[in-house]
């Protein structure tokens, strides 16, 4: 199996790759389908979005009624 690492971020490639993932995860994106379009791993853009200040959404969707 290959390995195909991208270069780290660093300075302004990081802030800029951190704003960019914080615009798309505002939209609605999810961390998910943020770190497939930055092309980046989930692990390092769930980082970046903290970095970034942003406030992650609850996991898990909507809420279910409760049962009666």
């Amino acid at each position: 199996m290959t390995s195909t690492r991208r270069p780290r971020l660093k300075d302004t490639d990081r802030e800029k790759t951190a704003r960019r993932a914080a615009e798309l995860y505002a939209q609605g994106c999810t961390v998910l389908s943020v770190a497939e379009r930055i092309g980046r791993s989930y692990g390092l853009t769930h980082t970046l979005l903290r970095e970034s200040g942003v406030t992650l959404r609850a996991r898990g969707g909507h809420p279910r009624k409760a049962v009666v």
